[in-house]
């Protein structure tokens, strides 16, 4: 279990001081201190006047090459300097809490009425912010309609977590609503878990009205291996807009969704399960119903800090080396200059 950070910085800092002779150079010669060095070639027989090139595209080129060489110099100098990137890891040393959510996946949850959003896409970010906020924990998904499917067991690998989370769309497990094979397949997940909190976090929108194990039996299930039950009734009441592509037929289904469901029942399974419910109806309304799950679920953890450091200094040099090729190309090759 591990979070990491990474921090540019350079080890020399004292190099930069190099840098001063940019401005001093250009100083100097605009003081006429330091002059280019020339060499005249008088031909006796030329009565005429000395050629000039006044070209503009010769201009714009010459600039170019003092910008090449300036910004040679300088990557030259930054090399110098001993730039690394820190990577600092936080190495949790004991473990978090289990936190499994089940997501309900049914076609009415792509009713649009949380801020624009569906009720997926919704519940998917307020998990998403929660996961980024909990390096600690571990986190579990099983997705349920009709039927039910472990996603991703618990796990500190949040990164994995939440590319199965992406995954998920509606309508992919049917169209009913088994609230009770979700909840027992979440506790089956969970049993045998060492975590010292264990908890899961029930999204849904709808009444259980398919599978043949009734929610009130998986309640009391994890209340005998010690889990914490919470419901969040997602949704607002009323018609509300829906659209979603069958994932099955790829058909699209699009007009009105009557949200109408009774919460009692998803009040009675917090309950039993010694959690809480919340009725969501906004964004808000489910960052502060998974913040306080996050309080709640909350253990101490002991922990140390890993670092490692990466060298650029040759990233720098390479830049140098074709920093200063262009301003020499542009000025001996294109500009033809001795």
């Amino acid at each position: 279990m591990k979070q990491m950070l990474r921090l540019p910085l350079f080890e020399n800092p004292a190099a930069f001081l190099f840098l001063a002779a940019i401005p001093a150079l250009f100083i100097l010669r605009k003081l006429r201190v330091f002059k280019k060095i020339a060499f005249p070639l008088v031909f006796s027989d030329w009565k005429g006047k000395s050629f000039v090139w006044k070209g503009r595209v010769s201009g714009v080129l010459g600039v170019l090459s003092v910008v090449f060489s300036v910004l040679g110099y300088a990557a030259l100098v930054c090399a110098f300097a001993d730039p690394v990137i820190k990577k600092q890891e936080k190495i949790y040393t004991s473990r978090g809490a289990d936190i499994l959510f089940v997501l309900d996946t049914s076609p009415s949850m792509a009713a649009r009425d949380i801020a624009g959003m569906t009720r997926l896409e919704a519940a998917k970010q307020g998990i998403r912010t929660l996961v980024n906020g909990n390096r600690g924990a571990a986190f579990g998904l099983v997705a349920m309609a009709s039927e039910a499917a472990a996603v991703v067991p618990p796990t500190t690998d949040h990164e994995l977590f939440l590319r199965r989370l992406d995954s998920l769309v509606t309508g992919g497990l049917g169209e009913g609503t088994a609230i009770g094979i979700g909840l027992s397949s979440a506790v089956y997940h969970l049993i045998t878990s060492s975590a010292p909190k264990k908890c899961i976090v029930l999204i849904t929108d709808g009444e259980n009205n398919a599978g043949s194990i009734h929610p009130d039996t998986a309640a009391a299930l994890a209340v005998e291996s010690g889990i914490t039950l919470y419901t969040f009734g997602i949704g607002t009441k009323g018609a509300v807009p829906i659209e979603y592509v069958d994932p099955q037929t790829g058909k699209v289904h699009a007009g009105y969704y009557d949200s109408e469901f009774d919460s009692s029942a998803l009040e009675q399974i917090a309950a039993a399960g010694g959690g809480r419910y919340f009725g969501i109806e906004s964004t808000q309304a489910l960052a502060e119903a998974l913040e306080m799950v996050s309080r709640r679920q909350k253990v101490l953890q002991t922990f140390h800090y890993k670092s490692s450091n990466r060298d650029l200094y040759s990233y720098f040099l390479i830049a140098s080396a074709v920093l200063f090729f262009l301003g020499w190309f542009i000025r001996h090759i294109l500009l033809k200059e001795i």
